[in-house]
């Protein structure tokens, strides 16, 4: 019996029989990365302010006025995980109607082999991730905004009738683009986008730069639309201006990537076991929804910090209120936030956990930071946070960059150290299991492992 993704090889193996794609000059595809960059950054800019309307609505307007027609006997702090775990039945019916788009191991298999992202899964990645988000799960806008601009480079390529290396580096340029406008880095983004789906570090050098050309034009249409600042979006100097580096950084930089190493492995340890734990009802849709809310919900009512993808977070509930929180409170919220993340992926909500990776990270660094007070808060913050999410997604350098120019800081040497040394601990451990080798197209059109 063929399987589907075996019958869909063919079925492209056959059109390019047929119909002759075309080869595009390397003028022409960057034109065509430009176009995807403005598109996808309106794609972005609409998806925002989309998200922006159902989280005021949700949390900022909603709660306030629903609270006031709760009995005296019910809290008015049970809406959070009351609106959570209804957020929660809104997932699963969207999981359940509009079918399961694809999360981030399945994109990353997709741009490997076919080489493209399914357009078709466009409307039920909008809805289930628009849920996800507002009902305040701890996955971010980042994962359905690369899912969809990625399906975008994947249709103007299918328009223009081209052969499968053009189609995969516009399928690239809108996945560049999507990460661009989100982390407002127009040159981390697109490497983050080409970095992610390895374990090894960057392979699809052909797409690079037109990836960063179409995240270039992105981040000036979503920064344009959005009216967002463009620059670092938290603001470290509440810890006091890092002193000038010495070597003492770097050996704290490798320190503090061990330790975030650690922390990566324990996330991962968490989710596997989360995984055993649903595996007998992880068919039953709706229900494993149901729960993933409901278990958002309570872990918010015990540690607040743990709503929503901490995009703004990171400064509103860690770095302002910093010198409020003992070093037992911050390595709890770590590790609640962690076991937010894997409820919110195994209850089947769709985004990113880029940020609440950084988040994660952040509050570890900040116990470090009181438990050790010779190392700088905004070090051990940003050392802890790159080597987290280096730990899950085996992106060193473009991690690197996106935390320079989120914190607005020149650090970028000790972050590096910390990236690359939990990337070289991490090495063989990973949780996306599709990351692989690339492949390379042969000429009938049957892609096939590079030598």
């Amino acid at each position: 019996m063929i399987s589907v993704k075996q019958a869909q090889k063919e079925q492209l193996v056959a059109e390019k029989s047929d119909s002759k794609p075309e080869q595009l000059s390397y003028v022409q595809i960057l034109l065509y990365a430009s176009a995807v960059g403005v598109v996808g950054g309106l794609v972005a800019t609409s998806y925002y302010f989309v998200l922006e309307q159902l989280l005021e609505l949700v949390w900022e307007k909603g709660q306030p006025y629903l609270t006031g027609f709760f009995p005296a006997w019910l809290p008015a702090w049970n809406y959070t995980w009351i609106a959570a775990t209804i957020g929660g039945l809104g997932v699963g019916l969207c999981l359940h109607f509009f079918g399961s788009p694809g999360e981030m191991a399945v994109v990353i298999d997709q741009v490997h082999d076919p080489g493209r992202l399914e357009p078709s899964q466009t409307q039920a990645m909008v809805a289930t991730s628009l849920v996800s988000i507002t009902a305040g799960g701890s996955l971010g806008p980042e994962a359905p905004l690369v899912q969809i601009n990625g399906s975008l480079g994947t249709w103007i390529a299918d328009k223009l009738n081209l052969k499968l290396k053009e189609t995969r580096i516009l399928t690239f340029c809108g996945m560049g683009a999507a990460l661009a406008a989100f982390f407002g880095d127009p040159i981390g983004g697109p490497l983050f986008a080409l970095e992610i789906p390895h374990r090894r570090g960057i392979q699809y050098y052909e797409a690079i730069t037109p990836a960063i050309v179409a995240g270039i034009f992105s981040f000036g249409v979503f920064r344009f639309g959005t009216g967002l600042e463009v620059g670092g979006i938290y603001r470290f100097d509440y810890f006091g201006a890092v002193p000038a580096l010495s070597w003492l950084n770097l050996l704290e930089a490798l320190a503090l990537g061990a330790v975030g190493a650690i922390a990566g492995v324990l996330f991962i340890g968490i989710f596997r076991v989360t995984h055993f734990a649903i595996e007998a009802i992880e068919h039953r849709t709706i229900l494993l929804a149901i729960l993933g809310g409901l278990g958002i919900g309570w872990l918010a009512v015990l540690y607040p910090q743990t709503l929503f993808f901490s995009e703004q977070q990171i400064e509103t509930q860690l770095i302002e209120p910093a010198m409020t929180f003992s070093i037992v409170t911050l390595l709890g919220i770590c590790l609640a936030k962690m076991i937010a993340i894997s409820f919110t992926i195994h209850g089947g909500f769709r985004g990113g956990f880029i940020f609440p990776l950084f988040f994660t990270g952040a509050s570890l660094g900040l116990a470090i930071a009181f438990i050790i007070p010779g190392v700088h808060p905004t070090i051990a913050m940003l050392c802890c946070m790159a080597a987290i999410n280096v730990a899950i997604t085996k992106t060193p350098i473009s991690t690197s960059i996106i935390l320079s120019v989120l914190s607005d800081t020149s650090i970028i040497p000790i972050i590096a150290v910390a990236s690359f040394t939990s990337f070289l601990l991490t090495s063989n451990i990973g949780l996306l299991k599709t990351q692989r080798p690339r492949h390379q197209e042969t000429i009938s059109g049957i892609v096939s492992p590079e030598a």
